[in-house]
């Protein structure tokens, strides 16, 4: 029989539910990064410039932005071209075969990562505060700057 830990000797309680989960992803910088990196492997070759140039830098942006502090915006960013990108893609239709590919695992995740972060990047947006966002920044004082105020 296991003695009991002394009452001053508590774990902290992690919150595991489905909303906590979907704040932590949509305010993260990881997925809209992970994101713009299957889009360019899908795109890149053969080269098709035009997702390339649309989707890939403001995926890289609101990844940016989220370091930046300004989580909020970014997650916001991030939902809006994922969900763009896999509506898209879904409408591109592919034969049977090509679907247990290599590029159609590729695509399939893609695909699955666009989802999730609209959802989770809108959740992330709705329920996120740019006041807080600031005052974050402020206290955080990144760059060094007199109390997050630029003199003049």
């Amino acid at each position: 029989m296991a003695s009991p830990s002394p009452p001053g000797d508590v774990a902290p309680a992690q919150s595991s539910s489905v909303a906590a989960h979907l704040q932590d992803w949509g305010s993260s910088s990881l997925p809209p990064a992970l994101m713009a990196t299957l889009v360019t492997a899908l795109h890149a070759r053969p080269a098709k410039p035009l997702p390339l140039a649309l989707f890939v830098p403001p995926l890289l942006f609101s990844s940016y932005l989220n370091l930046s502090g300004y989580q909020t915006g970014a997650a916001g960013l991030t939902a809006a071209w994922s969900g763009l990108y896999a509506l898209l893609a879904l409408r591109r239709r592919q034969p049977l075969r090509s679907k247990f590919s290599a590029r159609g695992l590729v695509r399939g995740s893609a695909v699955g990562l666009g989802v999730a972060n609209a959802a989770a990047g809108g959740w992330a947006y709705f329920g996120g505060d740019f006041q807080r966002d600031a005052e974050e920044r402020t206290r955080r004082n990144r760059w060094g700057g007199a109390g997050g105020r630029v003199k003049v």
